[in-house]
């Protein structure tokens, strides 16, 4: 792995809560790098710390203690408005729930990204509707969220996060809310996008269907990493990882 492949960071990261009087250790001493092109799955219990470290490779949440380098920026060193850019520019987002717009069309819901960048409303609209097209819905573009499926609007956030051509997508329990064959679907879709364009995905799962496309998996617990495993060495068992 030389430096100049590494699009992700994590170094020495520690991250800390007050909850009333306690001091809660979401995460102590994690250390990760990411290389372009990688498809990782980071996996544990709940409360194991993986959705924290999720939002620190995102800049989503900043460490008490470390540092997080994103496409070679130290994300705290930035200016709040420059890091909100880099990540508009260069990351996009796959959530659980879809976070879609419901009063926008799936066109709209997928060209917003573009528009905060500037692009006029025309490109943006035009760059969307490839990106629809690409996840086969290129005949669902004027169809509001209300009017899709789950799995359908799983897509919609798919092509919204790649309307940016990003570096990085980041997906949180991106088939937690499907049924098996629909999340398998928006598994392959987002593996064969992934490859096409040579963009790192970085995945919070705890579905095992992910193992079959992750070149690694960052297993948590108790705030720090216990395991890296490749795919080539995963010995899959019914309920567990070994």
């Amino acid at each position: 792995m030389t430096e100049s492949e590494v699009v992700v960071e994590v170094q020495d990261v520690h991250r800390e809560f007050r909850i009333g009087g306690e001091i809660v250790r979401a995460l102590q001493g994690i250390s990760l790098k990411i290389q372009r092109g990688e498809y990782v799955s980071i996996m544990g219990p709940s409360g194991s710390g993986k959705t924290t470290l999720f939002n620190m490779i995102g800049g989503l949440d900043s460490p008490t203690r470390g540092t997080v380098t994103l496409l070679g920026h130290a994300m705290g060193k930035l200016p709040s408005h420059i890091a909100a850019r880099l990540r508009c520019r260069k990351v996009g987002y796959i959530f659980q729930s879809y976070n879609l717009i419901p009063v926008l069309t799936a066109l709209d819901n997928v060209a917003l990204p573009a528009l905060l960048l500037g692009l006029p409303q025309n490109e943006a609209r035009d760059r969307a509707a490839v990106q629809l097209g690409q996840v086969g819905l290129g005949e669902r573009l004027h169809h509001r969220p209300d009017e899709l499926s789950g799995g359908q609007q799983q897509r919609v956030a798919i092509a919204r996060a790649f309307v940016n051509d990003p570096s990085i997508i980041l997906a949180d329990e991106p088939t937690g809310n499907l049924d098996l064959h629909t999340g398998e679907e928006i598994i392959e879709n987002l593996s064969r996008l992934s490859h096409e364009r040579h963009v790192t995905v970085i995945s919070a799962t705890h579905d095992h269907k992910m193992l079959s496309v992750s070149d690694r998996v960052v297993t948590v617990v108790g705030g720090r990493i216990e395991k890296i495993v490749r795919r080539e060495d995963l010995k899959i068992q019914v309920g567990s990882i070994t």
